[in-house]
């Protein structure tokens, strides 16, 4: 792992992903996530190492989310980094392959920017006032919440079994698909075993 973080250390030093598209409207260029991935190539096979970006929808209330990890690995250990996009399902204009599809291109950017600490602030697309990436970042989303961990979402199970409702654990918590499935299920059993007890009296 020490190897991996200096590795790391050096390619965020070094690394320089320039600005390659350009907005007319807003007249201003901006850096998309292959402009960050094309430029962290060279280092790859010079440092062995390899960069993977996954994603995951989450369904949160009242919009869902996209979890976008970018991941750094040398074959033995790992280094992740994470940004989590609201997808608005609402925007004028875009049909829903859009709206996921715009989601997943910010996420991916973010996710590689927190991974080799590019600082997008002073970037046009990060604080314009033109256009629809302006209406992204000012639109009003949900306070940020955190993802559930493995004894959080232990509780959550016991929580769900002893009558609570997911829906409080999913406006507290980050869930994938699959933890949400377990919450559920849990419910389910709850009202089933509820169901028997009836019938036998």
């Amino acid at each position: 792992m020490k190897e991996l973080t200096t590795t790391l250390a050096t390619i965020q030093t070094e690394l320089k992903a320039k600005k390659s598209s350009y907005n007319s409207f807003g007249k201003y260029y901006f850096r998309k996530s292959e402009d960050i991935l094309e430029a962290v190539k060279p280092f790859l096979l010079e440092h062995g190492v390899y960069v993977t970006v996954n994603e995951e929808i989450i369904a949160t209330d009242p919009v869902p989310t996209m979890l976008s990890t970018a991941t750094i690995s040398d074959g033995k250990s790992a280094i992740h980094a994470t940004a989590v996009v609201g997808v608005d399902l609402n925007q004028k204009g875009m049909q829903t392959a859009q709206q996921f599809g715009a989601a997943s291109t910010y996420g991916k950017k973010y996710a590689l920017g927190n991974l080799f600490l590019i600082d997008d602030t002073e970037d046009a697309d990060a604080g314009n006032k033109h256009g629809v990436v302006d209406k992204i970042k000012t639109k009003k989303f949900p306070p940020a919440k955190s993802i559930i961990t493995a004894d959080q979402m232990k509780s959550a199970k016991e929580y769900v079994l002893a009558g609570g409702e997911v829906d409080a654990i999913l406006k507290k918590y980050v869930l994938n698909a699959n933890q949400v499935k377990q919450l559920n299920d849990a419910k389910n059993r709850i009202k089933a075993t509820s169901r028997d007890t009836k019938t036998s009296k």
